[in-house]
């Protein structure tokens, strides 16, 4: 589908990195690992979405709460204001640092208000205890280039996770879906977690979406679901990437939203969303976004009491903590991340110098 794209800052002209390598899935260390049973087929999207899902004016794609009430509050005051037929959807990793159990119940109750799918943080939560040997630690598939010591990190984070929830609430993880399809203003998108064939994939990860031999694959991704875009999260950094795809000049979109509940750009605190409608939206909220046919999808801020929510975390991973380490740095100053590289087209722009070496550290 032909697309006009908007942006609020300019690309950048700097030279390219070479695209990351992906960890070869032979690797079977906890955390690193992409469990069988997260795995599906690219051609599950080639159906009719559900009958709530269908012609929807607008729909919220929320990815990476990761447990931040304030975060949520937001998301559900803003979703509230919204009008005509619409629907909010967590696709995934809802739950992280609210190790608190009423906070963790909180957490999940607002969210299983709405449509929801299970991140890989919920799915190792729903699971029961690990064989000796068999542990993928959070299930996050980290690849190559997110280091050792933040995987062991994450795979402590996951196991005190653990001991939140009720038996009740492992339950209602356990029964939520892996993906669902929607059709919002009029385009077909498979809402995923990770990516077109996993839970946990890391295939739509700005890191991947460099790399011409990549794109290949999505495009038959593409090709077997019969979708006009996907919407992600998983891999904590936020693109919207235009793909050209085979026929009529067709093009395809993948909307990464990175996280709700982290900052996503460097000096910009706030999280953000993904909305998908038939109307526009202007302000200070809208950090970026594209026009594809009658549609607008945005990438919509979350600006929260920074204060507040930095008192909750430290309240539950204080200084020292495994979560401190990877986290408190990016909640306070954002990623080194530039907004400029947040929308691609096909023809792909070139990697500015602050996020050429940034790293996804999220779950």
């Amino acid at each position: 589908m032909s697309a006009a794209h908007t942006l609020q800052a300019p690309q950048a002209a700097q030279p390219q990195a070479d695209p990351p390598q992906v960890r070869p899935p032979q690797d079977d260390a906890p955390g690193r690992t992409c469990p069988l049973h997260y795995r599906y087929q690219p051609d599950v999207f080639a159906s009719p979405a559900p009958a709530d899902l269908q012609d929807l004016e607008v729909l919220y794609v929320v990815g990476g709460l990761y447990g931040n009430p304030l975060a949520l509050d937001a998301v559900l005051a803003r979703f509230d204001r919204e009008s005509g037929r619409k629907c909010l959807v967590f696709n995934g990793d809802f739950h992280w640092f609210d190790t608190d159990p009423a906070l963790f119940a909180q957490v999940q109750r607002g969210v299983l208000a709405h449509r929801a799918l299970r991140g890989n943080v919920e799915t190792e939560l729903a699971a029961p205890p690990p064989d000796e040997g068999e542990d993928p630690g959070c299930g996050c598939a980290y690849p190559e280039w997110v280091g050792d010591a933040v995987v062991a990190r994450s795979n402590r984070i996951h196991a005190r996770l653990r001991q939140a929830p009720s038996a009740a609430e492992r339950a209602q993880l356990q029964a939520l879906p892996m993906w669902l399809r929607a059709d919002a203003a009029g385009l077909r998108i498979g809402i995923v977690h990770g990516d077109a064939q996993s839970l946990a994939g890391w295939g739509f990860a700005q890191e991947h979406l460099r790399d011409p031999a990549h794109l290949d694959t999505v495009r038959d991704w593409f090709a077997r679901a019969q979708v006009d875009a996907f919407a992600c999260t998983h891999t904590c950094l936020p693109v919207f990437q235009q793909l050209g795809l085979a026929g009529d000049g067709r093009h395809g979109w993948v909307f990464n939203n990175g996280a709700s509940g982290m900052p996503n750009f460097s000096g910009d605190t706030a999280g953000l969303l993904t909305r998908i409608a038939t109307t526009p939206v202007s302000g200070e909220t809208r950090r970026f976004g594209v026009r594809v046919g009658e549609a607008h999808i945005d990438a919509i801020a979350l600006d929260i009491d920074q204060h507040r929510w930095r008192d909750t975390f430290l309240r539950q991973w204080p200084a020292g903590s495994d979560a401190h380490a990877s986290y408190f740095e990016r909640i306070c100053r954002g990623p080194d991340y530039a907004l400029a590289d947040a929308v691609r087209h096909a023809a792909q722009a070139p990697l500015s110098a602050a996020s050429r070496n940034a790293a996804a550290c999220g779950p």
